[in-house]
């Protein structure tokens, strides 16, 4: 490959962001405060039984793309049962989130169309809008009128504005209800990634956009991951029943790309019930993620460390050096902390990301405080 590989890998490890595979073990005795099991479904036995019933049933694998082979009755019911959820008329499920977003984003743009992403979107919607060949502006979604701006002034005939319904890093809620209005007002599509707000934000975990009043709304689009909240594997598009048969169309990601495993589909599913079953595991999550933020701010006062709205309890460190050393050190005293350091987020906000859980126990919170304690203070 020449010099330059190695070159770019001395660059990062100067800049302290070499990244490392560290393969956990079954029994991985850490509290966890890293991962996005954020109703604690992953290892729910309930979730995992019925995960290997569909296994049993349907086999280790899905056997084609959804057009040819993969499409089961399971995978059929998964989607109703999720538009049902969240209160949308169709339901089409992905391989994955990121998948969802790509298809999606590109699907429903393209030449001759103008895409306006939020400065912090995930870098799945980034890619998508790299992909679409679209014009693509950038604007802080959190300022509807900076977005009015961009569409007012666009000359393109169709128009898509990308955001994220829970930052993925600080977990800030987008100001959906004003700024869907100003897309119908410009003629323009919302499509709203609600990886982090479903089974997290709104009535009984159904989102963002039902939490804003918006389901089931004209001209939006949701997009939505199963590996978070739900404990499995897999990504889903909420729209009416039109875009859903565009996407079939022409969505790339899902025409070409293998079924997703019945084995997440079941899972899945089997999650969604306990979702709508246990409704209090939800609010179980907010305290905890509240519990959590006590601590931090408690152990390292001089860092500003804010209400969570979401799962997620930032802690910037700044460094990204700083910030490793510190996951290290809580990995060390029994807690697995999240560190995220660039690209993930901008030069000089390395962090620590806690991410909380609804099946946290109080002595998993007690331990928390301690080494956060330690660690930080």
């Amino acid at each position: 490959m020449g010099p330059w590989l190695a070159e770019t890998a001395r660059a990062r490890t100067d800049a302290g962001l070499r990244r490392t595979l560290r393969p956990r073990a079954a029994d991985d005795p850490l509290v966890d405060l890293a991962s996005n099991d954020y109703l604690g479904l992953a290892r729910d036995p309930r979730v995992v039984e019925a995960g290997v019933a569909a296994l049993r049933t349907w086999g280790a694998g899905s056997t084609g793309s959804r057009l040819v082979t993969g499409s089961t009755r399971l995978h059929a019911d998964l989607e109703d049962e999720l538009a049902d959820f969240t209160g949308t008329p169709a339901a089409l499920v992905f391989s994955s989130g990121y998948t969802a977003n790509l298809g999606t984003v590109a699907a429903l743009s393209g030449r001759g169309a103008l895409i306006v992403s939020d400065v912090a979107a995930h870098a799945s919607l980034v890619d998508a809008a790299r992909l679409s060949r679209a014009r693509v502006e950038v604007a802080r979604c959190t300022d509807p009128g900076a977005v009015d701006r961009v569409l007012a002034a666009r000359d393109e005939p169709r128009a898509l504005v990308v955001v994220d319904g829970v930052d993925s890093v600080d977990g800030g809620i987008a100001p959906l209800a004003a700024l869907y209005a100003v897309c119908r007002a410009r003629d323009a599509v919302l499509v709203v990634d609600d990886a982090h707000g479903l089974g997290v934000r709104g009535p009984g975990g159904r989102g963002t956009v039902a939490e804003a009043g918006l389901a089931g709304a004209p001209d939006l689009v949701v997009t939505a991951t199963l590996s978070k909240s739900l404990g499995s594997q897999g990504g889903v598009v909420l729209a009416d029943r039109d875009v859903v048969a565009h996407l079939v169309d022409a969505a790339r990601p899902f025409i070409f790309d293998t079924g997703l495993a019945p084995a997440a589909v079941g899972a899945a599913l089997a999650a969604l019930g306990v979702v709508r079953a246990e409704p209090e595991r939800v609010a179980a999550l907010h305290a905890a993620a509240a519990a959590v933020a006590a601590s931090a701010r408690a152990a390292a006062p001089g860092l500003e460390v804010p209400v969570p709205t979401a799962a997620m309890v930032p802690v910037v460190l700044g460094d990204p050096e700083v910030a490793v050393a510190a996951a290290a050190a809580c990995a060390d005293h029994g807690l697995r902390a999240g560190c995220f350091r660039p690209p993930s987020v901008p030069p000089g906000t390395s962090r620590l990301r806690l991410t909380a859980r609804a099946d946290l126990t109080a002595d998993d919170l007690a331990l928390v405080d301690q080494v956060l304690h330690k660690v930080l203070g």
